[in-house]
This record gives structure tokens, sequence and C-alpha cells, in this order.
């Protein structure tokens, strides 16, 4: 893992130290994210509530409030339960654009303790092919510190 990640490691396992909400856990990650990454338009989360992703904490513009299984990147990461890193979100089938400036994305499938999928982190940046080998790898080490650190 680069220094980056580690670094971010470590200040989400110091933000969460003894805290177990997940507002507030999500709300710090996707702040930590999006102040510690170059070139992002957006960092957050969706949320599955009722068979579909609910708008969770994130930072930066206003987001699309509800995603279906199976739509869109986000959709497709929790429906597939794998992680999507997508270099041109415009050539990606069924994307859907909340925020038009936005060329790629990665998104990550977050789990409970039983393994099944409660949620998604989204990250987005204006820059195509903008997330590496290296950043699949750090932001799914943050999934799992993320995913211990809430009681789902």
């Amino acid at each position: 893992m680069t220094e980056l990640y580690t670094a971010l490691s470590m200040q989400l396992k110091g933000l969460f130290l003894g805290e177990r909400n997940k507002i507030a856990n999500l709300a710090n990650a996707s702040a930590a994210i999006f102040a510690s990454l170059r070139e992002l338009n957006w960092a957050g989360f969706y949320l599955v509530e009722d068979g579909e992703l609910v708008l969770g904490p994130f930072q930066g513009k206003v987001a699309c409030i509800r995603i279906p299984f199976g739509r869109g990147v986000c959709g497709t990461a929790a429906e597939k339960n794998e992680t999507q890193v997508v270099a041109d979100v415009h050539q990606f089938a069924g994307h859907i654009a909340c925020d038009s400036a936005s060329n790629s994305e990665i998104v990550i499938p977050l789990h409970d303790r039983e393994g099944k999928v409660v949620g998604v982190l989204d990250i987005d940046s204006t820059v195509l092919s903008r997330f590496t080998p290296d950043d699949k790898e750090g932001l799914e080490a943050l999934a799992k510190i993320i995913e211990s650190s809430i009681d789902w």
C-alpha cells in the first residue's frame, strides 16, 4: 500500500477510535478521502435501504439521491459485489451523470459482518483514467477499516 493510503488508514483508525456511529464515521471518512486524494470532485457513500442505494454522507457537489441495484457504476458495484474501476464513465453503459464534469470513477462495495452489501464508497474525478491499481488496493483497504468501524 502506498504512503498516502497508509497515512489515510491511520487517520481513519484514529477518527473512528471509540466511535461506532454510522453517519459520523462515514462523514469523517468522506471528508478525509476528499481532502487527501488529488483530482477528485466527489467522494462519499450510498447506503442500501429498501433494496436500493440511497445517498449518504459525502463531499462534493449535490448528488443523485437514489440508485437502483444494477444501474450506473454504483448500482453495478453493489449488485455484482465487486469494485468497479471506470477509466471513462462516458463509455460505461447506463452511467448516471450526477455531475457532468465527472470522467472517471471507482466504487467499492461495503459489507456488514455477515458479508452482506450494505453500501458503497463512491469516488469521482474530472480526470480520465484517474484511478490506478494502487488506488484500488488502497481504497479497498480503507473500505475494510470503514466496514469494521460501524455497527451496521
